[in-house]
C-alpha cells in the first residue's frame, strides 16, 4: 500500500506530461503530493521528516514553475532535494558530530555504529549522485528527456534501497527472543 502511495504522484506526473505539457504536470503532481501527505498522516498519525520537505519543495518549485512560465524550477527541484540532504547528513557527522540515520532510526533499527556510518556516508554519496545526475539530465537534455529520466531514472532509487536492505540485513542483532 505504502508503496503505491509513494509512487502514485510521479506516475501522475508522467501521465499529465504525456497527456498535456510540463505545466499541467507541475499542477498534478503538486496536488498529488499533497494528498499523498494527507494520506500518510491519516494512515501513520504523523508525517515523517522528509515527506514534509518533499512536500515543500513540491510547491515551492512547483508554484515558481507555473508563476514564471518556467520548466526549470521543477526540473531542478529534485537537485535541490538531493544537494540539501546530502548537505544535512554531512554537516551532521563532521560538524555536529550526530549520525543523523542513526538518530532517525536507531530506535527501529539495532546495528553497530561502523554499519550505522557506513550507511550514513552511502547516503551521502547516493545524495550527491542523485544531486548531479538530476542536475546533469536538467540542464543538458530537452524537458521530456527529462520527465522520461524521472520514470526510468526510478531504477537508482530502488537498487539503492535493496542493496541498503540486503546490506542492513546482514547487520541486524537478534532479539533476545530470535524474533
Amino acid at each position: 500500500m505504502r508503496f503505491l502511495i509513494d509512487f502514485t504522484p510521479i506516475l501522475l506526473f508522467f501521465a499529465a506530461f504525456k497527456l498535456y505539457d510540463i505545466y499541467a504536470a507541475t499542477a498534478v503532481i503538486m496536488a498529488a503530493t499533497l494528498v499523498q501527505c494527507l494520506l500518510i498522516y491519516k494512515l501513520e498519525g504523523k508525517l515523517p521528516m522528509m515527506q514534509k520537505i518533499t512536500l515543500l519543495l513540491v510547491l515551492v518549485f512547483g508554484a515558481m514553475t507555473l508563476l514564471f512560465h518556467d520548466e526549470r524550477f521543477i526540473k531542478w527541484k529534485p537537485t535541490v532535494l538531493y544537494g540539501a540532504l546530502s548537505v544535512g547528513l554531512s554537516v551532521a557527522l563532521w560538524v555536529m558530530r550526530k549520525n543523523f540515520l542513526k538518530l532517525l532510526l536507531g530506535s527501529q533499527l539495532t546495528l553497530p555504529d561502523a554499519v550505522w556510518m557506513r550507511l550514513n556516508l552511502v547516503w551521502i554519496g547516493y545524495c550527491v549522485f542523485m544531486a548531479v545526475i538530476n542536475g546533469y539530465v536538467a540542464a543538458q537534455f530537452s524537458t521530456e528527456d527529462w520527465v522520461n529520466f524521472k520514470i526510468w531514472g526510478y531504477v537508482f532509487p530502488v537498487l539503492f534501497i535493496v542493496g541498503q536492505g540486503l546490506y542492513i540485513a546482514r547487520h541486524l542483532k537478534e532479539t533476545p527472543d530470535g524474533a
